[in-house]
């Protein structure tokens, strides 16, 4: 059997099993699910919404081959009316959402779906999957870039990043935030995202002197000469690149930059500095790599450390310091009725929202209101359709996405762009309307309830 990572089959078990007693009861209504982040981990001081595009594909491409639905036949789990009920099943519902790159906070929906109460739920999973990976990555790359602003800043993380597909969407996510690129192929074949790279140490070892590897690598690649110096002696190895410099230059071949990538990143660099420049090489750039965090780039960058750029990989692509964000994906509406979760430190507000943000008179972000979505206010409505009837809206490339987060950030408090906690969270208020709704919805539940457990 062949498989597919967009298949409905990469979900939890439940979300069948619902499917089915939802089909077996009658329960097709239109129902109204959103995705939100519960509370921001103690060192973020913000979010950045990313992995919209591909939740959209996802949808876009929702069906069952008969090859999925044969297996599950197989399984002896479900019974004929769901199988018959997912030979048809497509996505046509609608989709409203934050545009990807908007900075987010605590209990703002990114996303909100609105369809038959069945393929709502199947979509769960997935649509968690997908956002949840792309926003905790977007949201650690945005610190690194807001820590060196200056520097290049490539992700160098596919090879630690958990499987194939987080590396890539982890290169897609870093440059929505601000990287300018990724050393991840298939980022740049896929997301058109800038690709980097320069070599590994074996290529060095693989030849009997240093020097010659230098020049059989820049003959090879003339038009991207970084150098890695540090396989044997770091300062020895730029000293070799000053000698063989003038060879290079005569076949007409500039040295663009070395790369150090072991030991105290930040004196090396001063010292291979220094030899650069006694060399006539000022022009040549010097690249960091191993494994470095937003942390360990602002320390450069207070230092004065002469680094002009960067690779950060597996601290990125796996959010080392905040592996997970605590999101959910919850029921809102069913059948024109507001709904919500009342479990304890779990509960949500009842109905469809939307968040509304303010700015001050310099054009920078001052509060969030998260209302309900017929609850017109006068800021900025962040949450915007993007699907209809299961067809798409026009949605930014990311190129114009990655300029939209890059504004979105400068324009937050500078306590939100640091790296510490604020001492003073950014305000999301919660609207009278939106208590109104929640608390007929809690009525509601009540007398439902009263009235199904009377005589």
């Amino acid at each position: 059997m062949t498989s597919r990572l967009d298949s409905p089959l990469l979900t939890d078990l439940y979300q069948l099993t619902m499917l089915q007693g939802y089909l077996d009861h009658g329960l097709q209504e239109t129902a109204v699910f959103e995705f939100f982040v519960r509370k921001l981990p103690e060192n973020r001081n913000f979010l950045l919404a990313a992995g919209l595009a591909q939740v959209l594909d996802y949808l876009e491409d929702l069906h069952f081959t008969a090859e999925e639905i044969a297996w599950l036949e197989g399984t002896g789990r479900f019974n004929q009316r769901l199988l018959d009920y997912l030979e048809s099943l497509r996505f046509t519902g609608d989709v409203h959402a934050m545009a990807e790159g908007t900075p987010c906070f605590t209990n703002e929906p990114l996303l909100r779906i609105t369809a038959p109460l069945p393929v709502a739920q199947l979509v769960e999973s997935r649509v968690i999957n997908l956002l949840h990976f792309e926003t905790l990555i977007a949201s650690k790359a945005a610190r690194v870039r807001l820590a060196a602003p200056e520097a290049l800043l490539v992700d160098f993380g596919l090879r630690r990043a958990h499987a194939g597909e987080a590396g890539l969407l982890a290169a897609r996510a870093g440059y929505l935030a601000g990287l300018d690129g990724s050393a991840t192929v298939m980022a740049g074949q896929r997301f058109a995202v800038p690709i980097f790279g320069t070599m590994a140490h074996s290529f060095i070892e693989a030849h009997d002197d240093e020097a010659q590897a230098f020049l059989d690598f820049a003959r090879s690649q003339p038009g991207n000469v970084v150098l890695l110096i540090d396989t044997y002696d770091t300062e020895a190895g730029a000293q070799k690149v000053v000698e063989i410099a003038p060879r290079l230059q005569a076949e007409g071949i500039r040295i663009k930059a070395v790369r150090i990538d072991s030991g105290d990143l930040a004196e090396h660099a001063r010292r291979v500095r220094a030899i650069l420049d006694a060399g006539g090489l000022q022009d040549t750039g010097i690249f960091a790599s191993g494994n470095l965090d937003e942390y360990a780039l602002r320390r450069f960058v207070r230092d004065g450390a002469p680094i002009s750029g960067f690779g950060v990989g597996t601290r990125l692509d796996v959010s080392d310091d905040v592996p997970y964000l605590d999101c959910a994906y919850k029921l809102q509406e069913y059948a024109g009725i507001p709904r919500r979760k009342r479990s304890e430190g779990k509960a949500t507000w009842a109905g469809r929202k939307q968040v509304y943000r303010y700015y001050d008179e310099a054009g920078q972000a001052l509060r969030d209101s998260l209302t309900s979505a017929d609850d017109a206010q006068d800021g900025e409505a962040l949450i915007q359709p993007v699907m209809q009837g299961g067809r798409r809206l026009p949605i930014p490339d990311l190129v114009s996405t990655r300029e939209r987060a890059t504004t979105a950030v400068h324009r937050l408090p500078p306590a939100l762009q640091a790296l510490e906690p604020a001492q003073v969270p950014y305000p999301v208020e919660i609207s009278d309307d939106l208590k109104r709704v929640t608390a007929e919805a809690d009525l509601h539940q009540r007398q439902t309830g009263q009235a199904q457990a009377g005589p």
